[in-house]
């Protein structure tokens, strides 16, 4: 079993920037992949970006935030991380990281029953 909680939301003016953590526990994490996804009001959840914890640390990101966000591990503090950038009112949504057995089994496709774990979610307001 795989717990994670996410932090680091909030309320940022337009293009402002924030480090989301997704901290991690369980067992057999090392092949994991963790994905990153958002619900804004009204819309489906979206996938945005993953990262394999393996050595070579792949990283998957959609076109929508391509460029503005980046994923990053530290596999010493079981944390994953999110660097928003230059963000825009349209990125207003609460924050999920996810679980799922294996980078290439799970983030080129980001489809929620693919994953096994879900973090509580964090808000992120981006407004003036």
């Amino acid at each position: 079993q795989v717990q994670l909680v996410e932090s680091g939301g909030g309320l940022v003016q337009p293009g402002g920037s924030l480090r989301l953590s997704c901290a991690a526990s369980g067992s057999n994490l090392d092949f994991s992949g963790i994905g990153w996804f958002r619900q804004a009001p009204a819309k489906e959840r979206e996938g945005i970006s993953c990262i394999s914890i393996a050595d070579n640390g792949a990283t998957y990101y959609a076109d929508s935030v391509k460029g503005r966000f980046t994923v990053s591990r530290d596999n010493a503090q079981n944390t994953v991380y999110l660097d928003l950038t230059n963000l825009k009112p349209e990125d207003t949504a609460v924050y999920y990281c996810a679980e799922g057995p294996g980078f290439g089994s799970v983030c080129p496709i980001m489809s929620r029953p693919g994953f096994r774990s879900w973090g509580q979610g964090t808000q992120v307001t981006v407004s003036l």
